[in-house]
């Protein structure tokens, strides 16, 4: 049958030669694809062709292949539109039509501004005594109102939000303060760059008179340069959700309804301007539908993070098993089968984040990305693709 010919390319994300991962292991998951990015280039500079060949052929010497790159990072300036934003664009635009040259077909990105992630735990431990990633908004608030202690922040809470967040902060240990401030202003995964409060003011300042509105416009108009660009080089961009899709210190955030993803596919209208349908990202968010949002866009997803989440009433969200959550993952899977026969093409598709197992708990990975976790959740989500594909025969 024509449906067992398409299925979900299978990949890990790899943080590039310095990972505790080696491609080596990676390849031994069963994945064919490699989902990474050439951290070493500072944001904003132009990506060559020498630097993105070398990569690509690091990677085949280990029979693997760079499926999707995450990311290609935008830079700050052309989220607030300002500074260098133009020469920043024409780098980009640069280094997209070197991708395409290196037949490269999936750019991810994402337009939250300063932050990457967010989450108030990276060692948080579940039921079953492994460590997963937690975002608890009295730990942000506590964070927010008295270690970081932003300008006119109480304006965002409201007075039983800053009593809980003071009530939080007398329990805690200086320990737990410092690893709090440690796990919210850890940099992007794959860089060494660590936030200092210092550093983190000064950044939120410059957003002062950017609300969504202003920011909506900035990403619209960076995509219609760069996206007919990238439709020319055969390249395929898929914006990641905001994660968490609410703002957090005050900042906007454009990417986390289907509203706000309706908007920027209508505004710029090419096939290449398309979705990373994150599971977790946009299921950490209790209004939004899931399905509908496939169902709605899915002629413009490019790429796939499948992940589950658990949330509760007090806007705590937490990672949760693949397969077991508040993410209807049978039913996500069953829609991501059926448009890929729809197109008669695979599409690129990782298991977001993992469980830290305690086996591997001395392991320095990043937050979220162990290798035993990463390697259930794959055969977790393999397990229910090839289940499911029996139903379409």
């Amino acid at each position: 049958m024509a449906f067992s010919m398409y299925k979900m390319t299978q990949t890990m994300r790899w943080y590039g030669p310095t990972d505790v991962l080696s491609l080596k292991e990676l390849k031994q998951a069963g994945i064919t694809g490699i989902v990474t990015a050439l951290h070493e280039i500072p944001v904003g500079e132009i990506w060559t062709k020498e630097a993105i060949w070398e990569r690509k052929q690091f990677i085949a010497d280990h029979e693997l292949e760079w499926s999707v790159i995450e990311s290609l990072p935008v830079h700050e300036d052309i989220k607030k539109k300002s500074g260098e934003y133009k020469k920043y664009i024409e780098n980009y635009k640069t280094s997209l039509k070197n991708i395409g040259e290196a037949a490269i077909k999936v750019v991810a990105y994402n337009f939250m501004p300063i932050l990457d992630w967010v989450r108030t735990d990276h060692y948080f431990e579940n039921k079953e005594g492994a460590f997963i990633l937690k975002y608890d908004p009295v730990k942000f608030a506590f964070f927010d109102l008295f270690l970081l202690k932003r300008k006119e922040v109480e304006k965002d809470y409201s007075e039983e939000e800053i009593f809980a967040a003071k009530e939080l902060g007398e329990k805690l240990s200086t320990q737990e303060k410092d690893e709090l401030f440690k796990s919210i202003l850890l940099g992007l995964p794959g860089s060494k760059e660590n936030f200092t409060p210092e550093i983190i003011k000064q950044q939120l300042e410059t957003y002062q008179h950017i609300n969504d509105e202003q920011l909506r416009k900035n990403l619209v108009y960076f995509l219609s340069e760069v996206a007919p660009v990238a439709e020319e080089s055969g390249v395929k961009l898929a914006i990641h959700p905001d994660d968490p899709p609410f703002s957090v210190l005050g900042l906007p955030r454009v990417v986390g309804t289907e509203k706000d993803i309706e908007y920027i596919l209508e505004n710029v209208n090419v096939n290449a301007n398309g979705l990373c349908y994150c599971t977790g990202s946009l299921g950490a968010n209790p209004k939004n539908d899931l399905l509908r949002i496939f169902d709605k866009f899915r002629d413009r997803i490019h790429f796939l993070h499948l992940r589950n989440v658990t949330k509760e009433s007090s806007g705590v969200f937490m990672e949760s098993n693949h397969l077991d959550g508040d993410v209807p993952m049978t039913e996500v899977v069953k829609r991501i089968l059926k448009l890929m026969q729809d197109r008669q093409q695979s599409l690129p598709m990782r298991p977001d984040h993992g469980y830290l197992h305690s086996m591997e708990a001395h392991m320095n990975y990043y937050a979220g990305y162990s290798f035993i976790g990463r390697l259930k959740g794959l055969a977790e989500l393999r397990g229910l693709e090839l289940g499911l594909l029996e139903t379409f025969k």
